[in-house]
């Protein structure tokens, strides 16, 4: 007997299109976070094809996933089985060969292409009705208008500092009016998502009326670092004879050489090293795996928790462009190494944030704090943790990192008082400062002094 060759069509998921089709009385703006009026669709065909489905709320949305890693396989998966038309994704990474555990687009063939080509590859050939355009680079090169193009933004990404850059980007698209109040028009909702190990986190963040990822940064420990003379003197710890190895051992033995952390070759090579070292100072623990995760910062990962926090953030993602259901407010914690356990709350918004919000800063400083110190012990360290701050004052150029030539010619300021700088007497007022940083982006951060 005969089969007929049917057409490559969207799987039917009737309880989605039953939840868009038909009024809830949980419906978005019956929620804790109403961000818009839920509106069943109504022209819904019994037959499930390529033609009417997805609803056309879904089906004009464009969505930005950031990351294509372990994250990003599944957010992208997600948005294909929710009946979604139109994704972007962006990733700067190579697939390795440790990724094949758990990131399931990739196979053995992959290994060295671009995260984001292949994703977007397998899921245009598996899911016909999913257009998904892959942009391998740096999220840093892409411009204001690549992101003010897209409807949602699903974040992937598994470090602190690219997440702040995008928070800021996003943030920084947002109109305000005379009042300060922001045009709804212009705000593109974030969903965050992140794990480590068997714990992961999902939050809704809508930039300049929730918190912002940098309202949460205080919950987010600066980057560990070993101090130099620990390594090469007094190891303790498995992690100071692998940073032996990659850090001082490696320079040595090859001085024309970058350490490849992608390369098996070099890995093994410092593991060998690292081993060596750890034995003679007969210190335990380590593995070949904890010197990919201390060489390469890798965050420990669980296929499991993956999976639970992708769904979650696709899950707030439909919910924010088809308002069927009530958005989270605002994060969502999952604790599996404690059981099947999550919780949400409201993270509040922090009243001095320097993205979503326009306070300006007060400070009251010491007169004879140099401008360096200050830099180093107002802007780099405490609740900011900038990365390069340029400051200027009302009247001057105080310090400016780049180009070469500006701080070649502000170099000289970083050694003097900050109130002479600002031509005070060393009390009373002082002036307000401008200062703006890569990680902010085109958002400038005011800071008023006044000296003791």
């Amino acid at each position: 007997m005969e089969v007929d060759q049917v057409e490559p069509s969207i799987p039917s998921r009737g309880s989605l299109l039953t939840l868009l089709s038909r009024p809830s009385p949980f419906a978005n703006e019956t929620g804790a976070l109403p961000i818009g009026e839920f509106e069943p669709v109504t022209s819904l065909s019994p037959v499930t094809t390529t033609a009417d489905v997805p609803p056309t709320i879904l089906k004009d949305s464009k969505v930005l996933v950031v990351g294509a890693g372990g994250l990003g396989c599944e957010i992208l998966k997600n948005l294909a089985m929710s009946g979604l038309s139109q994704v972007d994704v962006i990733d700067l990474d190579t697939i390795d060969v440790t990724n094949l555990n758990r990131q399931f687009l990739f196979r053995q063939s992959d290994v060295g292409s671009s995260k984001a080509k292949v994703a977007a590859n397998f899921i245009n050939k598996r899911c016909p009705w999913m257009k998904v355009t892959a942009h391998h680079g740096m999220i840093q090169d892409k411009s204001p208008d690549f992101y003010a193009s897209f409807n949602v933004v699903i974040s992937g990404l598994d470090n602190v500092e690219a997440r702040r850059w995008l928070n800021a980007t996003i943030c920084g698209l947002v109109d305000l009016d005379d009042d300060g109040d922001p045009d709804p028009s212009t705000i593109i909702p974030i969903v965050d998502g992140g794990t480590e190990g068997f714990r992961g986190q999902a939050r809704c963040i809508l930039p300049r009326i929730t918190s912002c990822f940098e309202c949460s940064l205080d919950a987010f420990p600066p980057q560990r670092s070993f101090p130099l003379c620990t390594i090469a003197e007094t190891p303790r710890r498995p992690e100071h004879c692998i940073a032996y190895a990659s850090i001082l051992q490696w320079p040595k033995e090859f001085p024309d050489k970058k350490l490849d952390t992608d390369s098996p070759d070099d890995m093994k090579w410092v593991y060998d090293k690292a081993l060596e070292r750890a034995n003679a100072y007969n210190i335990g623990g380590v593995t070949y795996m904890l010197t990919m995760g201390v060489v390469k910062n890798i965050i420990p990962a669980v296929a499991s928790t993956n999976a639970i926090i992708a769904a979650a953030c696709v899950h707030e993602a439909v919910k924010l462009l088809s308002f069927c259901s009530q958005s989270l407010n605002t994060y969502m914690m999952y604790m599996g190494s404690t059981g099947v356990y999550s919780h949400t709350f409201v993270y509040e918004r922090k009243d001095n944030c320097p993205v979503c919000s326009s306070v300006v800063r007060k400070l009251t400083l010491d007169p004879t704090l140099t401008l360096n110190s200050f830099i180093q012990q107002y802007l780099k360290e405490g609740d900011l943790r900038l990365q390069s701050p340029s400051i200027t004052s009302t009247q001057k150029t105080l310090y400016m990192p780049k180009p070469p030539a500006l701080e070649k010619a502000t170099r000289a300021n970083l050694d003097q008082p900050l109130s002479k700088l600002l031509g005070g007497d060393g009390g009373g007022s002082g002036d307000e400062l401008t200062v703006t940083d890569p990680v902010l982006q085109q958002i400038t951060l005011q800071i008023t002094v006044k000296f003791e």
